[in-house]
């Protein structure tokens, strides 16, 4: 594949400095005017000033300039204006306004750390110790940006977008609601859902393993227990354990690990996914707020005005 992955967004928000907090609580690392980072992608979230909540930009890694005219080939199929930079190619979706950049980028380099040590029935892996998971203190740092998730007033036309334009591949589709798209080995990097306003639905981010999902949450929720949305549980669709929170200005984050890879096309099978399947293995019900956020007939009216 030749992108390997999402290298940054652009989250515009009516409350920068409120906002940066929370992600530097959730552990991103700030770099500076509504600039934050991860452990192993750098520079990966950056937040602007805008009336309303929205997804301002998505921004691509690829290796080079073939890359990048196979993009601008793409794009200028759908009839689409490509701005072409020195490493880069830009273009807007034009149902969501979102602004998608593939840029030449360095492929992240992410150390593998050594897997946690189970004990099981009829084995003892781990003897005379405690596990690992229950001796951590500090502070959980996510790793990288893993996906974010998009609500499109023509979810097909968007997805087009995507697919077409930009090169990003089919993992699974949820019958006429969403699409599970690839642009690295991850199973999806973005995910196009049906909605009646185009809005950012969720950030997610990943850590190590099941014990920092559950220690992330934990530490966001301690003095703030409004911050929950859903949580914890484990995905079918990616099968990732996850727990999501809320940001001050309504969006969605996720702490998530375990997610399938894709390493070989030829060797995966897109699904077609129907029902609660679709979204949770195992965990609590999703709350309604979860589906339908609260602001979103609020968002509906701004978009219309």
């Amino acid at each position: 594949m030749p992108s390997h992955g999402l290298t940054s967004l652009t989250i515009g928000v009516p409350n920068v400095e409120e906002t940066e907090r929370y992600y530097t609580d959730f552990g991103l690392i700030p770099l500076g005017d509504g600039r934050l980072a991860t452990l192993d992608g750098g520079e990966q979230l950056r937040l602007e000033y805008a009336p309303t909540r929205r997804m301002v930009e998505l921004r691509v890694g690829v290796d080079d300039q073939d890359d990048l005219d196979r993009v601008e080939r793409g794009l200028r199929r759908l009839d689409l204006s490509a701005v072409r930079g020195t490493g880069s190619v830009s273009a807007v979706e034009p149902v969501t306004g979102v602004r998608a950049t593939v840029e030449i980028a360095p492929r992240p380099a992410q150390e593998a750390r050594p897997a946690p040590v189970y004990n099981g029935p009829g084995r003892s892996d781990r003897q005379g110790a405690r596990a690992d998971g229950v001796l951590r203190e500090g502070r959980v740092r996510p790793r990288k940006l893993g996906h974010a998730v998009l609500g499109s007033t023509d979810q097909e036309a968007t997805q087009r977008f995507f697919t077409e334009g930009l090169g990003f591949k089919v993992s699974d589709l949820v019958a006429g609601r969403a699409a599970f798209l690839r642009c690295s080995t991850d199973h999806h990097n973005l995910l196009v859902q049906r909605a009646p306003v185009a809005f950012l639905h969720h950030t997610s981010w990943q850590v190590d393993d099941v014990d920092e999902v559950g220690r992330g949450a934990m530490q966001m929720l301690e003095e703030h227990p409004e911050r929950h949305v859903w949580g914890m549980g484990r995905h079918h669709v990616g099968s990732n354990f996850f727990w999501y929170l809320r940001d001050p200005a309504g969006n969605f984050s996720e702490y998530y690990s375990d997610m399938d890879c894709i390493v070989d096309d030829q060797l995966w099978e897109p699904g077609v996914w129907e029902g609660m399947k679709s979204l949770y293995n195992w965990g609590p019900p999703p709350p309604p707020s979860f589906l339908k956020p609260e602001d979103l007939a609020a968002l509906m009216t701004d978009a219309h005005q």
